[in-house]
């Protein structure tokens, strides 16, 4: 009897709608969105926009709009499809896709999930070596710098891969505990680097970017589009590419998608600008300046950020804070990979997940260019987001089948291929040819892999 409840106890509804008895309240959400975004990331994003040479309004007013619409997004596309079915985005898929079409599309969503998972378990790597004064990555570094890093990646790994694997239950209560810790070191931070760089009014503080510079050696200029278009799309692969499908399928009402503004204005307002703070005080440092006088950029290593400012709590904080941004990001890749493992314990797949993650986050790659991984990684896996999105609210008006109510017969769906394929490639080749920042791209992308997805349906059906 005990091992059913157990069982019971830890179901993750891989394969099912979400029972009743296993809903969640909205402040579950409220705590989970809070730790993923006030996270350990925010320490390298704030410092990477003061090296685009960003102005202080195209930063300020820039992400002002763009987490807005992040915000829209995710109440009204992604929580209001996740509460109506209340099945995981890899679920979705599988009825609308056909089992094979499906697996592929989970082993590069779950393995983008893992190098993302990497990233941050390389920016808690930097705290944890801080007392061991080891070597911080550098920008332009690729590979392991040392013996040590890959002691503490691995470690921070194993412990990060761990809490994931024991469900949602676990991710979300870790995430309400470390919140508050982790936005009130994000808070400290700024007021200490703001004393730093003697900051006694409005105008010192808005002379910090003022209206804008060159970019650092290697990084693109900003302007106020680039900032909207990045911060909203920063997390495409999660609302307008459904992947949090699988985290609002637990939401008693759609309402809870309101939540996500919390992460967006903590995290990705206030935390960003904190971090970029730090950095602004490790700019004026000796050794900062000599990196520029020879033509590099200064490295950009969180724990020495915020132990500079804070201490010991500014290492706990980075620790805590890639911690809870890495948890639901393996978690969401554990649950991608499930449908590769099918006969294997959520708990396992997810644990190899981690091991993943752990392997991406030895190469500092992953972190140092962040910027640029974080908008590729949301323009591959958005557009699959619109099949979803376009068959709940378009499929009656244009006569085809609704799969998420009846599920299609074939284990492959071409039409599906085809529109994400030909969307990506026609964009992705745009950005190339005519050096279009990628982000700018990465909405009309979604739109047309919907578009297209919709007319192919359609003419499959007038074929039959």
């Amino acid at each position: 009897m005990k091992k059913t409840e157990n069982k019971k106890e830890n179901n993750e509804y891989e394969n099912e709608k979400v029972h009743n008895s296993s809903l969640k309240k909205w402040t579950h959400f409220l705590g989970m969105y809070a730790g993923e975004h006030a996270a350990g990331t925010e320490f390298v994003i704030g410092p990477l926009f003061l090296t685009t040479g960003v102005s202080a309004f195209d930063l300020l007013a820039g992400l002002l709009v763009g987490n807005l619409l992040a915000v829209l997004s995710w109440r009204f596309l992604t929580a209001e499809i996740a509460v109506k079915y209340r099945y995981t985005l890899y679920f979705h898929l599988e009825k609308i896709t056909g089992i094979q079409l499906v697996k592929g599309y989970n082993l590069a969503n779950g393995i983008l999930f893992c190098f993302l998972a990497g990233a941050m378990i390389t920016v808690s790597a930097t705290a944890v070596g801080v007392p061991f004064n080891m070597e911080m990555p550098q920008l332009t570094d690729t590979l392991p710098n040392g013996i040590t890093w890959i002691l503490v990646v691995l470690v921070l790994g194993f412990l990060f891969s761990f809490i994931a694997a024991k469900g949602f239950a676990t991710v979300s209560k870790a995430a309400n505990y470390m919140a508050p810790l982790i936005i009130l070191a994000f808070v400290s931070c700024g007021f200490v680097a703001l004393g730093q760089l003697n900051v006694g009014s409005f105008s010192d503080f808005w002379a910090i970017w003022g209206e804008g510079s060159d970019p650092f050696p290697g990084q693109l200029k900003y302007t106020f589009w680039h900032v909207c278009f990045w911060s909203w799309f920063a997390n495409a692969a999660m609302h307008i590419g459904m992947s949090d499908l699988t985290v609002f399928r637990y939401a008693q009402h759609s309402s809870s998608g309101w939540t996500t503004a919390v992460g967006m204005y903590i995290g990705h307002y206030i935390a960003w600008i904190a971090a970029a703070l730090l950095y602004a005080v490790y700019i004026q440092s000796p050794e900062a300046q000599a990196y520029l006088t020879n033509g590099n950029a200064p490295p950009v290593a969180p724990g020495p950020l915020a132990y500079n400012a804070i201490g010991a709590f500014g290492i706990l904080a980075v620790i805590l804070a890639g911690w809870t941004t890495a948890n639901p990001t393996i978690y969401r890749a554990g649950l991608a990979f499930q449908t590769l493992f099918p006969r294997r314990s959520t708990f396992w797949v997810t644990m190899l997940a981690g091991g993943v993650a752990t392997t991406a986050g030895l190469f500092p790659a992953f972190a140092m260019k962040l910027l640029d991984f974080v908008a590729l990684y949301g323009f591959i896996l958005a557009p699959v987001g619109a099949i979803i999105v376009f068959q709940h609210f378009f499929a009656s008006r244009f006569k085809i089948p609704n799969y998420l109510k009846n599920p299609i017969k074939k284990n492959f769906n071409w039409n599906v291929l085809l529109a994400w394929l030909i969307s990506i490639s026609i964009f992705y080749g745009i950005s190339m040819q005519m050096d279009i920042f990628l982000s700018f791209l990465t909405l009309p992308t979604w739109i047309c892999c919907g578009l297209i997805y919709l007319i192919l349906s359609k003419s499959s059906l007038n074929r039959q």
